[in-house]
């Protein structure tokens, strides 16, 4: 089993290289400004103290007034793992950059979030429906889909 790393012992790292880019840290997670996402993951992959080289997961969360998409970073190197948050806040649009660039395990679980949510993943190079058809009526996990009966 992985160990969990502090998002608060972390988050000074990451604000000395990247200021600013940290709203929030708790001890299972990090909160970050979704225009920082890119950069700090590539950091956190490549930089050999954290060497997260594996994505073990990408969710989103709905809540009402934003989306949360959560990402779980894992370093097969030194068998730790990161939590790591950004949200959108435009539910019209809902968009951030995709990480597939980073890790391709991002490919199918951006497209399944896509799908179901509605987010789009800038940078994604075949972000298209993966779970519903083409041309099926909105995103079922967002809260306010109203479905067809």
């Amino acid at each position: 089993m992985t160990v969990a790393l502090s998002g608060k012992e972390i988050a000074p790292k990451l604000e000395k290289q990247f200021p600013g880019s940290v709203i929030e840290s708790s001890e299972d997670s990090l909160l970050i400004k979704p225009e920082s996402l890119l950069d700090l993951a590539s950091f956190l992959k490549t930089t050999a103290e954290f060497n997260f080289n594996y994505l073990t997961t990408i969710t989103a969360v709905d809540y009402r007034d934003y989306f949360e998409v959560v990402y779980i970073l894992t370093s097969l190197e030194h068998n730790h793992s990161l939590k790591l948050k950004a949200r959108c806040h435009d539910r019209k649009n809902p968009s951030l950059p995709s990480v597939f660039s980073l890790w391709r395990a991002a490919d199918l679980q951006e497209r399944e979030i896509f799908d179901l949510f509605g987010i789009k993943f800038d940078g994604h190079p075949n972000l298209k429906r993966i779970v519903l058809w083409e041309g099926f009526p909105g995103h079922p996990l967002r809260k306010d889909w109203q479905g067809g009966d």
